[in-house]
């Protein structure tokens, strides 16, 4: 999410013809923080491409309020409970997910939390933002992996993310140089970035250590978020018995409750962008890019 963006800027959508539909109702795509927004919205065109779609939300009522929602309009979905911040929950979605489906081919990270208006800028909830917004899509990834379903269509994951989490918002040049070695990056890496950003909010100096200067902690759960992407794409690349695509996808600024209802374009918008990223044609399909609304130039090789 950006607060400013030009809006004379270009929309770029990949365009669909109908040799290039390789799914079928077999295919089964996971979103999770579903239940409204953007991630309602994606739910909302996968199904009606007429893939499975399991809808995820951390609240019930509100899932199965989307749910019913969808089933008014002639879409049916499937739901269970998800709070991506929790270990537990997690494990209880999988096994239900693996009981039930067996197999997925698509997961799109999208839930997340903000605790910041548009235009302020506290870290009082960055262990929280953290924690779900890096550790969750990690640890729902990492518990999903061996049930990715291996053809050649390649199994997808697409992770919503943001151009605030992107190289050029770090100022720290120690942290900068880490990050940009992408051949020996490591997970344990992250974390120790992420150990020192918290160390620095509970020590007052966040301001002055060359984190990113909007939306601090949201910005730096997401630039955790694009590095684990491009070691996870970096991990099964080139790898036939266990190839996974793996991207991000920032919406910019977007009309939904994390921006009070404000943004240059709608959820609907974002989301028949992001299915078609997510549903790529294996032979155009990318690994370890990062696709941005809003550029001439809407993929950037660096994360």
């Amino acid at each position: 999410m950006s607060n400013k963006e030009d809006a004379n800027t270009t929309i770029v959508s990949p365009i669909y013809h109908p040799i290039s539909r390789w799914w079928s109702k077999e295919t089964v795509a996971i979103v999770t923080g579903a239940n409204k927004g953007i991630g309602f919205a994606l739910v909302r065109r996968l199904a009606e491409l007429g893939l499975t779609v399991v809808l995820t939300a951390r609240d019930t009522g509100r899932g199965l309020a989307a749910v019913e929602a969808l089933k008014n309009k002639g879409l049916h979905v499937h739901f269970d409970c998800l709070d991506i911040s929790n270990q537990n929950s997690i494990e209880k979605f999988v096994t239900w997910f693996q009981q039930a489906f067996g197999v997925v081919d698509i997961l799109i990270n999208n839930a997340a939390v903000s605790f910041n208006e548009l235009y302020e800028n506290s870290v009082e909830q960055a262990e929280t933002v953290v924690r779900t917004n890096f550790y969750g899509p990690k640890m729902l990834t990492e518990a999903l992996l061996p049930l990715f379903r291996r053809q050649t269509t390649a199994a997808r994951i697409l992770n919503i993310s943001s151009r605030l989490g992107l190289l050029n918002k770090l100022k720290n040049p120690k942290l900068k140089a880490m990050l940009l070695d992408e051949e020996n990056l490591s997970e344990s890496q992250i974390e120790e970035m992420l150990n020192l950003f918290l160390k620095d909010v509970k020590n007052g100096t966040w301001k002055s250590n060359g984190w990113p200067q909007i939306w601090t902690d949201y910005a730096v759960s997401k630039l955790a978020l694009n590095s684990y992407s491009k070691i996870l794409a970096r991990r099964y690349k080139g790898n036939d018995e266990e190839q996974i695509s793996v991207n991000c996808f920032c919406p910019g600024f977007t009309q939904t409750s994390m921006t009070g209802g404000k943004g240059l374009h709608t959820a609907d918008t974002v989301a028949a962008i992001g299915a078609c990223l997510a549903l790529l044609p294996v032979d155009e399909l990318p690994t370890g890019k990062f696709f941005v609304i809003g550029s001439s130039n809407p993929i950037y090789s660096k994360l």
